[in-house]
């Protein structure tokens, strides 16, 4: 499991495309007080409007790491970029990356680390031996946020549910379970990345025995539905172990994106088989609400989108950006 060292220096390369910084953004949006500042190529055209910091700078003022903010192309650092992040190395900050090569593949970075004893973090990987699954009950609560397809809001659900449990005096803390995640939390594992026997058993050690009235709430990987992605759904469900789940669901979407042929299923059959199959580990599992992701709806149709699922599923149905999740955090509460 990853242990990551703060506050952090985001750095964006010369980045020219906001969407190509989403990892940058999300630390800044969700993790404000342990951003330090940015810093990028004189290229780069994309800002997080924070201060700009150098990296001796930063470690100086007692920054842990510099973050990787921005997707590289073809998922490997630019050779453009190296010098720099030597530099951050030689300074004393950890790198951070959640890209698909690792770090440790550039001699260059290699031999900085060495230098200053500063460490080579790639949270997309992991080699960490990990066990299989038990089964065994945990003590405290447990949240999971589930999806009918991939990336429509299941860390951001997560993260809200997290905020809004901790202002209303209820302890929690949020699981990641996703690159982005990890960084925001300083910790966590990247699930995906996980060898298939051994998913439900990192889900566990990532959630282990708790404070009774303790909740976990994990971050959600992939869908129950998705041809591809549907076996590492599948075992972080049973790791985790949930008492609570939350359906996260985009209405724009009529099949699994980038899978024609694949429809959404109907809400009311997603939720009956995540409860189905979360039973495995846990027979009392129930979904407490429903998360949106409204952004394709205007007020209006959102307003009525909203009161018709209450009406059909007898649950809360919430978007986090539209009105937050308040009505999920009584229903966690209440249970």
């Amino acid at each position: 499991m990853h242990q990551l060292r703060k506050p952090y220096l985001l750095f964006l390369g010369d980045v020219t495309l906001k969407s190509d910084a989403k990892t940058a953004f999300g630390l800044r949006d969700w993790c404000a007080e342990d951003v330090m500042g940015e810093w990028s190529l004189p290229a780069a055209t994309v800002s997080l409007d924070l201060p700009r910091v150098s990296p001796a700078e930063a470690a100086q003022r007692g920054a842990g790491s510099i973050v990787v903010g921005v997707a590289a192309v073809g998922g490997a650092l630019p050779a453009h970029w190296l010098p720099e992040l030597e530099a951050a190395l030689d300074a004393g900050l950890d790198i951070v990356s959640g890209q698909h090569t690792r770090l440790s593949t550039f001699p260059s970075l290699v031999q900085a680390a060495a230098r200053s004893g500063a460490k080579l973090i790639d949270v997309r990987h992991s080699d960490q031996a990990f066990p299989a699954g038990t089964g065994r009950r945990r003590s405290g609560k447990r949240v999971l946020t589930v999806g009918t397809d991939c990336a429509l809001g299941k860390k951001y659900t997560a993260l809200a549910l997290t905020k809004a449990l901790q202002a209303r005096g209820a302890p929690a803390t949020f699981r990641a379970t996703g690159q982005t995640g990890v960084m925001i939390a300083g910790a966590g594992v990247a699930i995906d990345a996980v060898i298939s026997d051994f998913v439900a058993g990192a889900a566990e050690q990532l959630s282990p025995d708790n404070a009774p009235h303790h909740w976990d709430v994990i971050e959600g990987q992939g869908a129950l539905f998705h041809p591809a992605y549907a076996g590492v759904t599948l075992g972080l469900l049973h790791g985790s172990q949930p008492d609570a789940l939350v359906l996260c669901h985009d209405p724009a979407r009529g099949t699994i994106e980038g899978y024609p042929n694949h429809p959404i299923p109907d809400l009311q059959v997603a939720i009956d088989r995540y409860v189905e199959a979360g039973r495995l580990t846990n027979t009392a599992v129930r979904c407490v609400g429903v998360s949106i992701n409204s952004s394709s709806l205007s007020d209006a149709q959102w307003t009525d989108y909203a009161q018709t699922l209450r009406a059909q599923l007898g649950l809360p149905v919430v978007d986090p950006m539209r009105g937050g999740v308040q009505a999920l955090v009584t229903a966690l509460l209440q249970s």
